[in-house]
């Protein structure tokens, strides 16, 4: 293929944006514009996980550095707000549960430990697999072309999730045995909650619906937690899409 034809590259830049500056990406970016064969004169795409969009035309670029003219840079708004609560969990699929989240906008992340999913060995948990969600992320949005981040918090017991996590926001927790989430999505800011491997316990369904959290189905199959983390969060993008 021609490289007129090739399609511009997003690039991270963990830093503010401005127009009329240069800009030195980290070693991450130019070993991903060295993948796709960017050159001296490419022009790029400029994203900071904060709603800056830049566009760039790349000034140097080396083995550990890309230097790239900022030509102009529009704000982005923030997406609707939407958390999704994941289980503590393997590690591997936590984080392509991270990676499809930025993809679909979703704009908090809220790792938390189930009575069930604490027997997952190795599960992902602490600060350095914190890194790894975030870079795993970054990684996401430039795939994506999206313009925010979403929040990266810290681990959460189940009993301080169920009234700290989006107050005021419609919340789903995500069960077979709950109407179809389909009738439930609103178009204002949401949370959906899906559990463990095994399932969640009666009491951990319980404490949810006492602190104002809808059952909602997304069908009759058994889903690991990452199919239903990305399917709950798909089907309520798609929806607030088409009643806009």
């Amino acid at each position: 293929m021609d490289r007129e034809h090739h399609a511009m590259i997003t690039l991270f830049h963990d830093g503010e944006l401005g127009a009329d500056v240069a800009v030195t990406l980290s070693e991450d970016a130019a070993q991903h514009a060295r993948v796709r064969r960017v050159v001296v004169g490419d022009s790029v795409q400029l994203v900071n996980g904060r709603g800056a969009v830049a566009a760039a035309t790349v000034a140097t670029l080396g083995k550990r550095a890309v230097t790239v003219d900022v030509e102009r840079v529009a704000n982005v708004p923030r997406p609707t707000p939407l958390a999704v609560v994941v289980p503590v969990a393997d590690r591997d699929r936590m984080l392509l549960a991270a990676e499809k989240c930025v993809e679909l906008q979703v704009t908090e992340w809220h790792p938390v430990y189930f009575a069930r999913s604490r027997s997952v060995s190795p599960r992902g948990e602490g600060e350095r697999f914190r890194e790894k969600v975030i870079a795993r992320m970054r990684a996401g949005l430039e795939q994506s072309g999206g313009a925010w981040l979403p929040d990266v918090k810290e681990e959460l017991e189940s009993a301080d999730t169920w009234s700290t996590v989006m107050p005021g926001a419609r919340r789903l927790l995500l069960h077979g045995d709950g109407q179809p989430i389909g009738g439930v999505v609103n178009s204002g800011p949401m949370a959906i909650a899906v559990g463990p491997e095994g399932g969640l316990e009666r009491a951990e369904i319980e404490a949810a619906e006492q602190s104002g959290w809808m059952v909602a189905s997304l069908g009759s199959s058994t889903l690991r937690f990452e199919t239903a983390v990305i399917a709950g969060a798909a089907v309520i993008r798609a929806t607030q899409l088409t009643s806009r």
